[in-house]
Parts: C-alpha cells; structure tokens; sequence
C-alpha cells in the first residue's frame, strides 16, 4: 500500500494505492457488491470501501494475507455454514488472499443485508 498519508475519498482512491493484483482483487468485490445492490451508493468509512442505502450495507478492505468483509454481525450469524472454511469474528469474514474470491457468496451476503436495510427502513417509516 501507498505509505503516503493522504485523505482518501472515494473507492477509486482506495483502489489505487495498492498494487496491480490487488486491485483486480478490490475491483472484483467491489463489482459484485455493485452487482447485488445497483441502488447503493459507495462511500468511504472507517478508511474503508463502503457501500451504503438505508445505512451501511457492507464494508471490504484489503489487509496483508486477506481480503476482509464486513456484512455486520446478523449476515455472519445467517452464513454461518457457507463461511465455516473462512476465519470469521463477530462482523468480519476474512478471504485469504492467493484463493479465488467467493463472489457468489459475497453477492448472497450483500442481498441479505439489502433486505435487512429495507425492512429496518420500513419499520422506521412506520413508527413516524
């Protein structure tokens, strides 16, 4: 990565401060999220790509031997069986890097957390 300690902006930014293979690798999620949620606008959150609508969706970063995932801790809880292979904390899946990224996967993850949102965005509008 870039050691230069500019702001980043956007997910182009992000993307080109690493090297050329990874940022197929960054480009290949950030497609699929794109892919599963064309209404999500992407942004930069916690130094992080970041898709968002009704609130955050799902956050991915690259780290030193993986590719981390953020979908919060409830798509975790619902995959659990599909992400028993991968290393996995309250609210992050690691892919390791060198293996092909489950892009399926991450494009169910992402469709589950677009109905989370929404329904969570119903109810607000509800209770107003």
């Amino acid at each position: 990565m870039d050691s230069s300690s500019s702001k980043i902006d956007t997910i182009d930014q992000y993307i080109a401060r690493y090297s050329e293979d990874q940022q197929r690798l960054l480009q290949e999620i950030r497609e699929a999220i794109r892919a599963a949620a064309p209404a999500a606008t992407e942004a930069i959150k916690y130094q992080m790509p970041t898709f968002c609508l009704n609130g955050n969706l799902v956050h991915f970063a690259i780290c030193k031997e993986h590719m981390g995932f953020y979908p919060t801790p409830s798509a975790i809880i619902e995959f659990a069986e599909e992400l028993e292979k991968y290393q996995t904390s309250k609210g992050a899946i690691q892919f390791p890097l060198g293996k092909k990224m489950p892009l399926a996967l991450i494009k169910k993850i992402v469709k589950f957390r677009l109905a989370e949102m929404e329904s969570k965005a119903r109810a607000k509008s509800k209770r107003k």
